[in-house]
């Protein structure tokens, strides 16, 4: 399958250049001109997992005309954490497409057949993908398919009253990042999927900044691994997939006897993630709906109670830490490897140059210490995005709940005046909606899902039929309704991560 290259430029058609203020100003070394063009049905911005399952499943739609963008030069899925022998902690099926479509061409297993592995993956017998092969998958599909626009920086949505549609201004950017050129572009429907960014906690925001002192994230990781690796003392911070991973990767680095690590949890254990059948199910198309029809007070006090249903860590990296620690103990003596579980991290200094000394208090006994280390690597997760920014301009029709937050809908339409959603206009986010759909919303065993829902409201058709039902669970009094017979099936339920696995699109929020 080779598609003919999407032309950015030819979708421009923004007025008059001005400075990008993405590095301050910029020089311009050609411009777009303003030409004429139909609105687009539906723009993506960002192009992540989920918006190019998005676009996967638009593209066979052909009265559909849609265009995605995103600031990066191309498509990586958190090249920091694709640790050897990491894998989804999803089956391959939940891919981009496929539980909305098993037939689309962007599946997982049309991208095995292109590359001719179709049968050595067959042979192999792996339900679960690891992790850097599911990042090249997914760079496959962004490469051949027509309408992502990479190195595009969006800067501006609005509403035009006077053409009742949504008004995008980007700028596009050169190899180096820099502002290159200006276009504008009208859209029908927006889909926010702009994802979510690292964590880093407030006590350790300075050091992390400080060129000097290795303190870095774990979606980091890699790219720091050496420069880790060669520090004397290692303190891993954070109780997830990911902190998990981290610990075990740089344990298996070390000489026995002389690991000096240090793994510290806010959690009062290193708890196994939740991986039950019937406990999946809360990453189904029914428990989301379920879930968004409660009040949100209970909504908001359901979430941080369902931590363990996607910030535990993969029972498989939890014995094969144990594993490793165990060998480690039969050539006499006790690995130099301390986990400490229930510990928080009050504040954070660097005494010398080399040094970090961290504040650290425990919870259940009430008593606090210091630790002095060489290195530190944050697994304290991620923070969605936020789009007060873009959505500037649109902020008058937003509305929103008590807590500030957009207020979304089922169909994941952000609740916008009735002046424009009278049009038939919408904005939709992907990935922004855990306080309104709960855990699944980050979860990439929905993401097929999701896409379907949204191309379904876009179009006002049904390209894409859903189940009716899709868990034995009925969450809540309320009658389900019968699967229907002639279309038996489930959209799936589904999570990413571990050497374990990683659950969701961002493997670090674990």
């Amino acid at each position: 399958m080779s598609p003919t290259p999407p032309d950015p430029g030819r979708h421009a058609d923004r007025p008059a250049p001005r400075p990008s203020h993405r590095r301050g100003p910029a020089t311009h070394r050609e411009c777009t001109q303003p030409t004429p063009q139909a609105p687009r049905d539906l723009v993506g911005i960002g192009i992540g997992p989920f918006n190019l399952s998005l676009a996967a499943l638009a593209h066979p739609l052909a009265e559909l005309d849609t265009a995605f963008y995103d600031q990066r030069p191309a498509f990586h899925w958190h090249p920091g954490l694709l640790i050897d022998g990491a894998t989804l902690q999803v089956p391959f099926l939940a891919d981009l497409v496929t539980l909305a479509d098993p037939a689309n061409p962007w599946s997982f297993l049309n991208y095995l057949r292109h590359r001719e592995r179709l049968f050595p993956f067959y042979f192999a017998e792996r339900f679960h993908i690891q992790r850097a092969e599911y990042d090249a998958y997914c760079r496959w599909v962004s490469e051949n398919l027509p309408g992502l626009h990479f190195g595009h920086q969006i800067d501006t949505v609005r509403w035009d009253p006077e053409r009742s549609l949504f008004e995008i201004d980007f700028t596009q950017l050169d190899t180096d990042g820099e502002a290159e050129a200006l276009g504008r572009t009208h859209a029908r429907n927006i889909v926010l999927g702009i994802g979510t960014a690292p964590y880093v906690p407030e006590p350790l925001r300075a050091l992390a900044d400080a060129p000097a002192v290795p303190v870095v994230h774990s979606a980091e990781y890699l790219r720091h691994r050496e420069r880790i690796l060669a520090a004397g003392h290692i303190t891993i911070v954070g109780s997830g997939q990911s902190g998990a991973e981290v610990f075990l990767d740089l344990l298996r680095h070390r000489p026995a006897g002389r690991e000096s690590i240090h793994w510290l949890a806010r959690t009062e254990a290193f708890a196994p993630m939740e991986y039950s059948k019937l406990g999946l199910e809360h990453f189904t198309p029914d428990y989301t709906r379920y879930f968004h029809g409660l009040p949100q007070p209970v909504r908001d006090r359901l979430v941080p109670r369902q931590w363990q249903l996607h910030k535990g860590i993969d029972t498989d990296t939890i014995a094969a830490i144990h594993d490793e620690l165990y060998q480690r103990t039969l050539h006499g003596g006790w690995p130099d490897a301390v986990l400490t579980p229930g510990v928080r991290v009050r504040a954070a200094s660097r005494v010398g140059q080399a040094t970090i000394e961290l504040d650290l208090e425990h919870r259940q006994q009430g008593t606090s210490s210091r630790l002095r280390t060489d290195a530190v690597v944050l697994a304290t997760g991620y923070r969605e995005r936020p789009l007060d920014r873009l959505l500037a301009d649109l902020a008058p029709h937003i509305r929103r709940d008590t807590a500030g937050r957009l207020r979304i809908d089922e169909q994941y339409r952000v609740d916008l005046d009735p002046s424009i959603t009278a049009t038939g206009c919408n904005v939709y986010v992907q990935n922004a909606e855990r306080h309104t759909h709960g855990v699944g919303a980050p979860d990439l065993g929905l993401a097929a899902w999701r896409s379907a829902a949204i191309l379904n409201a876009v179009t006002g058709k049904d390209p894409y039929p859903l189940p009716r039902r899709t868990a034995f669970t009925t969450f809540g009094l309320a009658e389900q309704p019968a699967p229907d017979p002639g279309r038996m099936g489930g959209a799936g339920a589904g999570r990413t991560g571990g050497i374990g696995r990683a659950r969701l699109a961002d493997p670090a929020s674990l």
